[in-house]
């Protein structure tokens, strides 16, 4: 609390403020009363300490006709500091409303469900060609997570979402035929890599292809555990297609990958091209022969 005119110490005591403010403004109990529309014992007992939790509406009724103001200050919290506003920001799902036509707590995240896959209670979501017909449950408008511990992890995980940077690495330590991408925090953590180098695809299949045509190869992606699914591999895998087309024009990317980064790889443009050879492997025996398997 506090009086734009004569500040005073918010941490003091409250009946010792309400009568500092009620001497310079000339008012006996009775009559700071009477403008506050509050009972003369209320203020009694707040300047005599026997009232030790007044509600709050009481206590800005008699500081405002005393002639002050009182002001809420808030510490910055985690979320608040990637902002640099001390400010609480608006709740984003403020204009949501559950079946009930209920606001939904505003301490959490909520989110709209357009899917089974949005709503942590769809157990069958993994079933991507279950018609909505044979869902076992009507979908709800929204959805939200009680953990805390998870909501601080998603809000964590849009920060590093919103932050992260991805930049060309070049110098001495690539070779010109190279590339190399990294994604990086404000800080200068690293939280993803991608490792790329060029070939020509006339050494390796002879006739048909030019010498100065080049393929790339992707060598590899990998993203700090925490922070996978959050398109940094993507994003990524684009400032590589971007810096080749600007480099040389039309763009031939080649991988080799199996299992997740099937999907990773195809949810970034990728096709699957049955034509050429998938994989290569090279075994040694333990007494020392060599097995080569195609």
């Amino acid at each position: 609390m506090a009086d734009p005119k004569s500040p005073v110490d918010p941490g003091g005591d409250l009946g010792d403020l309400l009568r500092r403010l009620r001497r310079r403004a000339d008012l006996s109990q009775r009559e700071l009363a009477g403008k506050a529309g509050v009972p003369q014992a209320a203020v009694a007992r707040i300047e005599s300490g026997r009232a030790t939790d007044p509600r709050y509406r009481t206590v800005e009724r008699l500081v405002r006709a005393a002639g002050g103001e009182i002001s809420v200050e808030l510490e910055p919290a985690c979320d608040m500091q990637a902002t640099g506003s001390a400010e609480p920001g608006p709740i984003p799902h403020d204009d949501m409303r559950d079946q009930a036509g209920r606001r939904y707590p505003a301490h959490l995240d909520v989110w709209e469900v357009r899917e089974p896959r949005d709503w942590p209670g769809a157990w069958w979501a993994e079933w991507y060609t279950l018609p909505p017909s044979s869902w076992p449950l009507p979908l709800p408008p929204a959805s939200y997570r009680l953990n805390r511990s998870y909501r601080d992890e998603r809000r964590a995980r849009a920060r590093v979402r919103r932050s992260a940077t991805v930049r060309r690495v070049t110098g001495p330590t690539v070779p010109a035929t190279a590339w190399r991408f990294v994604a990086e925090l404000p800080g200068g953590e690293l939280i993803g890599e991608l490792r790329a180098h060029d070939e020509s695809p006339h050494l390796r299949w002879g006739d048909g292809f030019l010498p100065t045509e080049r393929e790339t190869v992707l060598d590899g992606v990998l993203i700090v555990a925490a922070y996978r699914r959050l398109g940094i591999g993507r994003r990524l895998v684009e400032a590589l297609i971007a810096a080749i087309a600007g480099n040389r024009g039309p763009v031939c990317v080649r991988a080799l990958t199996e299992q997740a980064g099937i999907d990773f790889l195809c949810a970034c443009g990728f096709v699957i091209e049955p034509s050429r050879p998938a994989a290569m492997r090279f075994d040694q025996t333990v007494s020392g022969a060599r097995q080569r398997r195609w």
